[in-house]
Order: C-alpha cells, then structure tokens, then sequence
C-alpha cells in the first residue's frame, strides 16, 4: 500500500520561506517522479516542480528562482523549499508520484498514481 504524507504546511507573512516535506511509504520510491502540486478552492489544479528519478527538476514558471524541490532517497522524503512567498502561493501543497516520467516534464495536473492529503500553506 503506498501512501505519501506531507507536512510543513503553515501560515507565513510575504518574503517568509517554508520548507515542505512528503515521506514516500510502500513502493519503489527511487524509480518515481515526484512531485508538488497546489490548488486553492474554485481554482484549477497547479503543477508546482516536480523531480524525477534521476533528480532532474522541472518547475512552474510563477515558481523559478523560488522553490526548489529536492529528494532524499536514503529517507524516501521529496522536500520542496519556498522562498520570497507571495500570498498568490497560498493554496494547499500535495505530493504526488508516478513512475512515467512524461509526467515530470510536463508537471502534470494528474492525476497522479499517488497523491497525498495536503498541507496548507497561507502567506499573508
């Protein structure tokens, strides 16, 4: 059974950072794309970067120069780091993995494979 569990979630003033993290639990996690994606209620789902098996890194363009995703295959954990967060980053964070990688290049709005429960994030 996998299951993805995000945390890190929290509300933060605009410039803040936050660092979210997702444990990746029940398959071969190092063969996956992972990746973000957020959605705020009544607005379409967004691909937020994604990271793929080989840790190539893909990202939104509202997010370059901001967050960076990165994995931890030793702790199966997929991280994102937001820094200078607008409050139009508010929405919730979900992780996601799939094993295509046409997946990751196209930071894909799912649905995913595997897709976790969330974690808020608010920036004021």
């Amino acid at each position: 059974h996998v299951q993805l569990v995000e945390s890190g979630g929290d509300s933060v003033q605009a410039g803040g950072s936050l660092r979210l993290s997702c444990v990746v639990s029940g398959y071969a996690y190092n063969e996956y794309c992972l990746a973000w994606f957020r959605q705020d209620p009544g607005k379409e789902r967004e691909g937020v970067a994604a990271i793929s098996a080989d840790g190539t890194t893909f990202y939104a363009d509202s997010v370059k120069g901001r967050f960076s995703a990165s994995r931890d295959n030793a702790k199966n954990t997929l991280y994102l780091q937001m820094n200078s967060l607008k409050p139009e980053d508010t929405a919730m964070y979900y992780c996601a993995a799939d094993p295509r990688f046409s997946y990751c290049t196209a930071l894909s709005k799912g649905p995913w494979d595997y897709e976790g429960q969330g974690t808020q994030v608010t920036v004021s």
